[in-house]
């Protein structure tokens, strides 16, 4: 299990990932689930993963090594027009790889189902955030709908619920993403530290922060310590209500 969160309000985008994947009680390892490519004024891609963690590493590999090889022929994310492009480059990487692979993971009676969030902002374009499906088909936020979660969400997704609008500062959105993040680790033990953070302001074509949060943040620990203090309030305030 992991969990994921991005965030689309006027200023810009916030991206939040754990790294534990687990295969049962008894087998539990840390992965990296964010995957970022800044070419600073021209384009600033993050992608994050969920799901079959095979599925999804050979996506990321096969998009990287496209890339990377000068004699490829096709379209990349980085050759890619718009983020709308970008996201129809991993869709068909997601279907090509599910392709080869998918029935044969059915048949050893595990699942292959995987997700991945785009996000990010190219040259002369907006801001843009795309949630992409196994079977490679996918969505884009809109204003009514300005957050994408993967993963073990449940526990996360109230406090974005009550909080997050395109209005939303960004300040602000990087904090329900720490809240919504700190809800799900207290919740769901297959969710777990460190954490991956990237922050993109709008325009600027080039993240503000990319940075791993470790288990022992401080600033994290406060922040976490702060909002059950304030949920704690808010609960016993209730007393005085009428029911």
């Amino acid at each position: 299990m992991t969990y994921c969160v991005a965030i689309r309000v006027g200023e810009g985008l916030v991206m939040l990932s754990d790294t534990r994947t687990n295969a049962g009680i008894d087998s539990i390892s840390k992965f990296k689930k964010m995957f970022v490519w800044d070419v600073p004024g021209e384009r600033s891609l993050c992608m994050m993963t969920a799901g079959n963690l095979s599925i999804t590493q050979s996506v990321m590999t096969l998009l990287q090594e496209r890339i990377d090889d000068d004699t490829f022929t096709g379209e990349t994310i980085l050759t890619a027009a718009n983020l709308y492009r970008c996201a129809e480059v991993i869709a068909s990487t997601m279907t090509e790889v599910m392709n080869r692979y998918s029935l044969g993971i059915s048949n050893a009676g595990e699942s292959a189902a995987s997700s991945i969030i785009l996000s990010g902002q190219t040259k002369g374009d907006s801001p843009r955030l795309f949630m992409i499906y196994s079977a490679g088909n996918f969505i884009e936020a809109t204003d009514d709908t300005t957050f994408f979660q993967i993963g073990g969400f449940k526990y996360g997704k109230p406090i974005l619920d009550r909080v997050i609008s395109t209005e939303t500062t960004l300040e602000d959105a990087k904090t329900a993403a720490f809240l919504s993040m700190d809800s799900t680790l207290r919740s769901n033990l297959s969710v777990g530290m460190p954490l991956d953070l990237c922050v993109l302001e709008a325009d600027t074509l080039s993240f503000s922060e990319f940075r791993r949060i470790e288990a022992e943040d401080q600033n994290f620990h406060a922040l976490s310590e702060a909002w059950s203090n304030a949920i704690r309030d808010a609960f016993v305030s209730m007393r005085e209500m009428p029911k």
